[in-house]
């Protein structure tokens, strides 16, 4: 079941990465910049259940602050251009 879940999130970070590529405005690719991150901590919290590991935890909530400030950081150049 888990192999089915994580084959699910490696397709599904295909499908934004290639909207992060081939993105025609900047706002679509900020867009798939924080949605990849979210299935990146999405596949860490299902492999820390898996493997039983807190250490995935810990590096999912990293993650998941830092894709946020990302997020905020771009969407304040998009609105201000500075």
């Amino acid at each position: 079941m888990v192999s089915i879940v994580v084959i699910l999130f490696f397709i599904s970070f295909a499908l934004v990465l290639y909207r992060f590529i081939l993105g025609p405005t900047l706002s679509d690719r900020v867009v798939a910049f924080d949605i990849m991150g979210i299935i990146s901590v999405s596949l860490l919290v299902v492999l820390a259940l898996y493997f039983e590991r807190a250490l995935y935890l810990d590096i999912a909530i990293v993650l998941g602050l830092i894709g946020f400030l990302g997020s905020t950081i771009f969407g304040r150049f998009i609105e201000k251009g500075i």
